[in-house]
């Protein structure tokens, strides 16, 4: 196994009318040999370039990528001892499962048939689908296709594996299996892997560590906690998360935040974050939000709100909330998630509870973090703290 580092890489293509579109932009990290990391972000935004590029399968514009310390940049896929598990899951029509699992093995190495059918057949019993080894990819479910690529990918061996989004052609309930199979997988075989998703649900739960990606510019690598609790930004404090992080844009007034729906009093000690900004983005996640039925505000941080729309969830409620008294589809709302049990109803008057630990305040200008929560406050109801 081997380190994978990203050094300052780069992909420009060039338009029809000659004009450059910059893909990835000084893409910069290094992989630990065995770390899972997730490349994440929303649909063009460069994740499926760099792994492409990581593979040789486009080449780069500028950079380097280095494999085990070796610069890797001129060489072919097929040299690279690299592995790649695709979406489509690009498996041979004609072949049956075994052979579609032994053809990388014959091709590109010496090991004598025997050697190769008795790997295929050991990596399939731990995929689970060594009764299928003489099925057609026509036989066989989107599951069963998935575990074959996987299999195929194994049987090699190979210093890195790379995933582009092979679960997003699965159901649901399947993918949510696939994910906790990927997982253990991995740490069996303790692998240097690379996936690709756009899901950021399988970036929380799948990752070592999540590198988030937007308009080709590496926006923060870092822990599935780290990325969202310290957000380098508002872009990922929007984009990890869900439902997504509240935002409201705000004037900052003395001692306190000014929006239109409501005046948030603000700290000095959180004041001194906001110097020298006349206006800020304060975020909170929804679930750091407590809503109570039957009662006035008490505190400077309790807001009187009305439930517009219910999201039942089983254990937990999505409350999307008004100021004021007023709701419906001009009406700019907010989400809090609450116990299942709390029963609330569209058009009930509550008090929403935005705790000053649990804020997190943006430029307006470039979006950077000024401030993130307090971690070391550990009484709020945000379950991603326990």
């Amino acid at each position: 196994m081997a380190e994978l580092t990203l050094d300052s890489i780069t992909k420009i293509f060039t338009d029809d009318d000659g004009s450059d579109i910059v893909a990835v932009d000084d893409v910069n990290v290094d992989i630990p040999d065995g770390e899972f990391l997730v490349l994440v972000g929303p649909s063009g935004c460069g994740k499926s370039t760099t792994l492409r590029m990581i593979a040789g399968l486009e080449t780069i514009t500028e950079g380097e990528i280095r494999l085990g310390g070796e610069r890797i940049n001129e060489q072919p896929p097929a040299d690279r001892d690299i592995a790649m598990v695709f979406q489509s899951y690009a498996l041979y029509p004609h072949m049956t499962v075994k052979q579609n699992m032994s053809f990388g093995l014959e091709e590109s190495t010496e090991m004598p048939d025997e050697k190769i059918s008795e790997v295929v057949t050991e990596t399939a019993t731990m995929m689970g689908i060594e009764d299928l080894l003489d099925r057609k990819p026509s036989e066989l479910s989107g599951g069963q296709q998935q575990r074959v690529a996987l299999g195929r990918a194994i049987v090699r061996d190979p210093e890195v594996f790379l995933m582009d989004e092979p679960l997003s052609n699965l159901d649901a309930k399947l993918r949510s299996t696939m994910r906790t199979e990927l997982q253990r997988l991995q740490e069996d075989l303790g692998v240097t892997t690379v996936y690709v998703t756009h899901d950021q649900t399988e970036a929380m739960t799948m990752s070592d560590r999540i590198a988030i990606l937007n308009d080709g510019v590496l926006q923060q690598v870092g822990t599935p906690l780290e990325c969202y609790h310290e957000p380098n930004n508002e872009f990922v404090a929007g984009f990890i998360g869900e439902p997504s992080m509240n935002f409201f844009e705000m004037a900052v007034e003395d001692d306190q935040l000014v929006t239109e729906q409501f005046t948030y009093p603000i700290s000095e000690s959180v004041r001194s974050e906001v110097d020298g900004h006349e206006r800020v983005m304060l975020g909170i996640r929804p679930s750091a939000i407590s809503v109570e039925v039957g009662a006035m505000p008490a505190d400077d941080h309790d807001f009187a709100t009305v439930v517009d729309v219910v999201e039942p969830m089983g254990d937990e409620e999505n409350v999307y909330l008004a100021f004021g008294d007023e709701r419906g589809d001009s009406v700019e709302t907010f989400v809090a998630t609450v116990g299942g049990m709390q029963r609330l109803e569209s058009g009930q008057s509550v008090v929403a509870h935005i705790p000053e630990s649990a804020i997190h305040l943006f430029d307006t200008d470039d979006g950077t973090a000024l401030k993130n929560r307090d971690l070391e406050d550990l009484d709020e109801r945000d379950p991603h703290l326990q």
